[in-house]
């Protein structure tokens, strides 16, 4: 079965520092509400998390410079988690995937590669 990761693309700090409690549960609540779906329409989740702030990230550059603190670039746009999800159905993945883009973040479906997709 294919696999793919939902990525969760947007201001990921915004959880908590410009949402009050209430809207942290409703939106916590659509996120569960996601996950049931998925379940519910055959679609088997293998992994993920919420990540932590930014401001906690650890960045080495590309040829191995030294490791700085901060996010990977200079945007407001940060992934601030993501689902590792099996399917055979990417169509309805991505229909359930709308469930947590209508709270406000971009979701990035992705399949992930498989040892049979690389070259021998």
């Amino acid at each position: 079965m294919p696999e793919y990761v939902v990525l969760i693309v947007g201001d990921a700090d915004r959880w908590w520092t410009t949402m009050d409690a209430e809207q942290r549960t409703a939106g916590y609540a659509e996120y569960g509400r996601f996950a049931q779906q998925l379940t519910e329409r055959g679609h088997r989740i293998t992994g993920g998390a919420e990540l932590h702030a930014t401001s906690e990230a650890k960045r080495i550059p590309g040829g191995g410079g030294p490791v700085t603190d901060g996010p990977f670039t200079e945007t407001a746009e940060q992934v601030g988690g993501f689902y590792q999800v099996e399917s055979d159905d990417l169509d309805d993945l991505l229909e359930c995937c709308r469930i947590i883009a209508a709270l406000g973040d971009t979701v990035e479906v992705r399949r992930t590669v498989q040892p049979e997709d690389r070259p021998a």
